[in-house]
């Protein structure tokens, strides 16, 4: 009985000589900054996601027409304000993260400037994935169909992950610079996939539902639309767990290195 009432005066006495120092360098408190943000904004962004694909869309479709008329634009318009500008928030402090770990690893390999020439070949190449993949998602034809639209999307991701690792992987880039320089363009592809796609779609649905709620027609197109917008938000959900495997493996799972 002795020893247990000890316990908190040891433990009491074993925080006291805890030494705590905190980071005296500015880099390394913009970097905690930085990575910070980019989670918590990450967590709204994502779970936003998830809530749309998981609870709200399967709910919407068991109400009736005129009660979703209702509830839609409300949910909508709220929630994608949260998850577009969570997304625009972890999109820059996970790119102003990316040029710091770029630029040592340039640094490092005795080439201080070679990674604006890194960045560049980096944003070129994800930025012709998300075009293909507007282009596939905006098809008729066979491509309209979704399932087809779907897998070229997630094969061009494939072949764009591979040949930006191929092209990055010289000599200096480090396991952190070439996860995240996957890991990040899945980010900046879903980032994209929400302000250049989907809240561009979304945001006429809704004030087309509010106008339908007014006695307005609903127009022929919204239907067509709305797949597509579904499609992207699907598209972004699968993306989303090689995302999350790629920017854990950067800290946690060192695989890859420049040759």
């Amino acid at each position: 009985m002795a020893s247990r009432s000890l316990c908190p005066i040891y433990y009491s006495f074993s925080l006291w000589k805890l030494s705590v120092s905190f980071a005296s360098d500015p880099s390394a408190i913009e970097q905690i900054v930085l990575r910070w943000t980019h989670i918590v904004a990450a967590f709204l962004w994502l779970g936003f996601l998830y809530f749309f694909l998981l609870a709200v869309n399967p709910a919407l479709k068991a109400l009736d027409s005129e009660t979703r008329a209702k509830t839609f634009p409300e949910i909508a318009s709220r929630g994608l304000w949260w998850l577009r500008w969570s997304a625009v928030l972890g999109w820059v402090a996970g790119f102003r993260y990316f040029t710091i770990l770029a630029k040592t690893d340039a640094v490092n390999a005795g080439r201080p400037h070679a990674w604006v020439g890194w960045i560049a070949i980096w944003a070129g190449c994800w930025l012709a994935a998300f075009a293909i993949e507007m282009a596939l998602v905006h098809a008729g034809g066979p491509l309209g169909n979704s399932y087809v639209a779907g897998t070229l999307v997630i094969f061009v991701v494939a072949a764009i992950s591979w040949l930006v690792v191929s092209l990055l992987g010289q000599p200096g880039a480090g396991n952190r610079t070439l996860c995240i320089s996957v890991g990040g363009g899945l980010g900046t592809l879903l980032f994209l996939n929400v302000w250049g796609i989907s809240w561009r779609i979304q945001k006429r649905l809704i004030a087309w539902t509010r106008a339908t709620a007014q006695g307005t027609p609903m127009p022929a197109e919204a239907a067509k639309l709305a797949r597509t917008s579904a499609l992207v938000m699907q598209i972004n959900f699968w993306l989303s767990f090689p995302m999350i495997f790629f920017m854990a493996a950067s800290a946690h799972f060192p695989f890859l290195s420049g040759q």
